[in-house]
């Protein structure tokens, strides 16, 4: 029996999932969680083989939760599964140890086997995203050029960025400067979304 968590923060979706997976007679859900910050206890106190993480999760992205859990339990697999099947997540997701990568609307019976196949340590990945990823390549963006178009997302002014990363204004401004020019973009507005869009920015 392949002892399964469950980690999303949408109870609903959670719920479905947890329903048909255990209706197979080789898995079993074991433990569900809402937060990416409780996805390794979870995972120690129910002796879990495999990890279904959402990325997009409050407390810590499930990527940053994949990476802790490949150093705490390295024998415990991990297959993410996400709406948004974005490259970036992808690339991030495999440099974190993820072994699978599938979207939330891939069919019962392909989720179930993409489970089996993550847990004899093989890799599963979303075809149409695969060749995505391919085309895109890995983010131009530095660290903290990536830090600052985070913070640029809500909207705030250089002056809010610079409090926020305890940055100068004038080091703000050359990142975004950067960024905009990386992206492609016309506006800082436009660079975060386009970063969002590729997977750059969790």
């Amino acid at each position: 029996m392949i002892r399964l968590l469950l980690a999303d923060d949408q109870a609903l979706v959670r719920g479905a999932m947890a329903a048909l997976l255990d209706l197979e007679t080789d898995l079993t859900v074991v433990a569900e969680v809402g937060r990416g910050d409780e996805v390794v206890a979870a995972a120690r106190d129910h002796a879990v083989d495999v990890a279904l993480l959402d990325v997009q999760m409050p407390g810590l992205d499930g990527i940053s939760a994949a990476r802790l859990l490949a150093e705490a339990l390295p024998r415990c697999k991990v297959l993410m599964v996400t709406t948004f099947g974005r490259a970036g997540y992808l690339r991030q997701a495999m440099a974190a140890g993820a072994g699978g990568f599938v979207v939330k609307d891939t069919p019962a019976r392909q989720l179930a086997d993409a489970v089996r196949r993550v847990h004899q340590g093989l890799r599963v990945v979303d075809p149409a995203l695969a060749a995505q990823s391919l085309a895109h390549g890995d983010s131009p963006l530095t660290d903290r050029e990536s830090d600052v178009l985070r913070a640029a997302r809500d909207g705030g002014t250089v002056a809010d960025i610079s409090r926020e990363l305890h940055l100068s204004d004038g080091t703000v401004r050359n990142h975004l400067s950067s960024a905009i020019g990386k992206t492609g973009a016309r506006t800082r507005a436009e660079a975060v979304r386009l970063a969002v869009d590729n997977g750059w920015l969790i």
